[in-house]
């Protein structure tokens, strides 16, 4: 191939790159777009818990006892309250687990062992030798990555205390014999 070929080849690329170059700046000039003063669509995120003054040192770190919430609490409201819950976790006798554990029957069983040979992690391996009685329940539902922190979980937990108590109720009566609870 002749120098004069290569000439060709080389300017034509040049003047691309040129072209686009040139182009980029007047349609920089062209559009000049405004920043929102809010965001178009805001994404709902849980606000991080801010360290209360030494004032504020009896505020609890954890859920409220749950235990005399359990006497009023209703089965249905928190059936109601765990439909987010179905995208990782069945609620079925016998039924098959998810990404999360089958939930039938939890309620005083331990923590991280059978559900059907679900791979528990970790973080929760290390309560194996604990059960979920009511108040172990109530911790984890309030805030699931302290309880057990590394878990799989990505849930942020339930910060209502009544709404918790709720939730017992239903995974209580998942049960062929219910425990009694609110005693």
């Amino acid at each position: 191939m002749s120098s004069f070929e290569w000439n060709k080849i080389i300017g034509a690329i040049l003047g691309s790159m040129i072209l686009a170059m040139v182009s980029g700046i007047i349609a920089g000039n062209l559009v000049k777009p405004k920043r929102l003063e809010h965001p178009a669509y805001a994404v709902a995120v849980a606000e991080p818990a801010k360290s209360a003054p030494a004032a504020g040192a009896n505020a609890q770190a954890g859920p409220e006892p749950i235990g005399p919430l359990l006497a009023a609490a209703d089965a249905a409201a928190g059936k109601e309250r765990t439909k987010v819950c179905v995208a990782c976790h069945t609620f079925d006798k016998g039924g098959a687990n998810k990404i999360g554990p089958n939930l039938y029957n939890v309620l005083d069983e331990p923590n991280a062992e059978g559900r059907g040979g679900y791979a528990f992690s970790p973080a929760l391996q290390a309560h194996k030798n604990e059960k979920w009685t009511a108040d172990e329940l109530n911790k984890w539902l309030f805030d699931p990555k302290s309880f057990a922190a590394g878990t799989k979980m990505s849930y942020t937990g339930l910060k209502n205390a009544q709404d918790r108590a709720n939730v017992v109720a239903y995974l209580n009566s998942l049960s062929d014999a219910p425990k009694p609870l609110g005693k």
